[in-house]
């Protein structure tokens, strides 16, 4: 690691080109395009797990000022996410490299307070390319206000059973005893959500 790491993480070898479509050349989007073009980088190399994050501690937990704060980090994410998937494809990567893009809750559609919004486990986004997920694809659709999924609903067990499948794990064969009881990954339930599959 001592030998391939500091070669992994140095990016200057990249082309202008690149670093340009990560948004490395603009403030706003530097150092998250940093972190997507390391992942690349370390994706290239066989590293089989990578996780990046925008922004810090709590910045997305907009309980006040949602508008400031998720256009704020909108900015600085979305050029580089693209980036990094389009550049997964054209090297030939994405069909064997899962990319998700999401958190653990959505935001209501009213505000809290003032200016934020609270959490929402009843209605949410999230974004799959790559790694045997069919492209194009929108699973779910909430209310007409955002607030509760009211079509193709999923629970959480779902979507992990889902990556556990897309990652080549059953998740039902994942199932122990604890305690006198089947554990698993999935909570001793989920499905795997077969429409997103490819």
């Amino acid at each position: 690691m001592q030998a391939s790491a500091p070669q992994a993480v140095d990016v200057s070898q990249e082309s202008d080109k690149v670093k340009e479509a990560y948004g490395m050349n603009r403030k706003e989007t530097a150092e998250f395009g940093h972190r997507c073009l390391l992942a690349r980088r370390l994706v290239e190399r066989g590293v089989r797990f990578v996780q990046i994050y925008c922004g810090a501690g709590s910045q997305w937990d907009a309980h006040s000022d949602i508008e400031g704060n998720h256009s704020r980090l909108c900015l600085r994410s979305d050029q580089p996410s693209a980036a990094l998937i389009k550049d997964l494809k054209a090297r030939g990567m994405l069909d064997d490299t899962l990319v998700i893009w999401g958190g653990e809750f959505g935001r209501t559609p009213m505000s809290e307070g003032s200016t934020g919004r609270d959490h929402n486990p009843y209605g949410f986004s999230m974004l799959m390319a790559g790694g045997g997920v069919k492209g194009g694809v929108i699973h779910g659709k909430t209310d007409e206000f955002g607030l509760y999924g009211i079509e193709n609903r999923v629970h959480v067990h779902d979507i992990h059973a889902t990556i556990l499948h897309l990652l080549g794990l059953d998740h039902e064969k994942l199932t122990y005893k604890h305690n006198g009881k089947d554990e698993r990954l999935t909570d001793v339930s989920g499905e795997v959500i077969s429409q997103i599959v490819a």
